[in-house]
């Protein structure tokens, strides 16, 4: 009679634990979040670094236009993004492992980048 109600206990315990924190359903995924997030600070960069040097561009008008694509690209809007961040940013825990797990991502594609080529001799 104690094990049935040990293995409930269990259970119960485990499919807490794997709840991801009861993320609300208008917030983004941890793994969304992520991919759009980055896409706006490479958007935000690539205004401040490209397109600053264009005198006649509008950079704020600029860097709408490009959240527009991104947002649309991910299949978001400016809202969830903006309604997920300030949940994440309510967060610090949930928030410091998706910067982390972004920051992680970078480094194993420059490290994927900078690893030499292969001598061709050992490829024939």
């Amino acid at each position: 009679m104690k094990y049935p109600l040990a293995i409930f206990t269990l259970l119960a315990l485990l499919f807490c634990a794997c709840n991801n924190d009861d993320i609300p359903a208008n917030v983004l995924k941890p793994d969304k979040m992520q991919a759009v997030m980055w896409d706006i600070i490479r958007a935000d960069v690539f205004t401040s670094e490209f397109i600053k040097a264009d005198s006649t561009k509008d950079l704020l008008k600029e860097n709408l236009q490009l959240q527009k694509k991104v947002f649309a690209l991910n299949k978001t809007s400016r809202e969830q993004y903006y309604t997920s961040f300030e949940y994440y940013k309510s967060k610090p825990e949930l928030m410091r492992i998706m910067l982390d797990t972004m920051i992680a991502r970078v480094n194993r594609g420059r490290n994927k980048a900078a690893s030499p080529i292969p001598n061709q001799e050992m490829i024939k």
